[in-house]
């Protein structure tokens, strides 16, 4: 039994290849092609920089802004307390024994009467 290849007249025998001719390769201009990647690194650099400081200016801020917060309710608290004093020192139960030690009593019903200053 002999093998058949069905497809060797099908495919051409293709031809040695010719030798490379030798190109003078230009020389490349590497140094601007670097410059520019400096360029764009740099330029980036400083530009995370800068989000750098805002972020930081940003947190400073935020820290006085919560100091002064804090400042804010303490001066509330006080300001509620002063308030609690005068209230209490204007009471009239306060300045009627305060009246008392200066020999002050209160006016009969029957001494008081009432001026109606409208009336000329």
């Amino acid at each position: 039994m002999t093998a058949v290849d069905w497809f060797a007249e099908a495919v051409p025998v293709a031809a040695p290849a010719p030798a490379p001719a030798r190109v003078r390769a230009r020389p490349r201009r590497r140094s601007r092609r670097v410059g520019g990647g400096i360029f764009w690194i740099s330029a980036f650099a400083v530009l995370l920089a800068g989000v750098v400081a805002v972020n930081v200016a940003v947190l400073r801020a935020n820290v006085a802004v919560d100091r002064l917060d804090k400042q804010q309710l303490q001066l509330q608290a006080e300001n509620a307390a002063l308030a609690s004093q005068v209230s209490s020192a204007g009471a009239a139960i306060r300045i009627e024994r305060t009246a008392r030690r200066f020999g002050l009593v209160p006016a009969s019903a029957a001494d008081t009467m009432y001026l109606d200053l409208d009336k000329r």
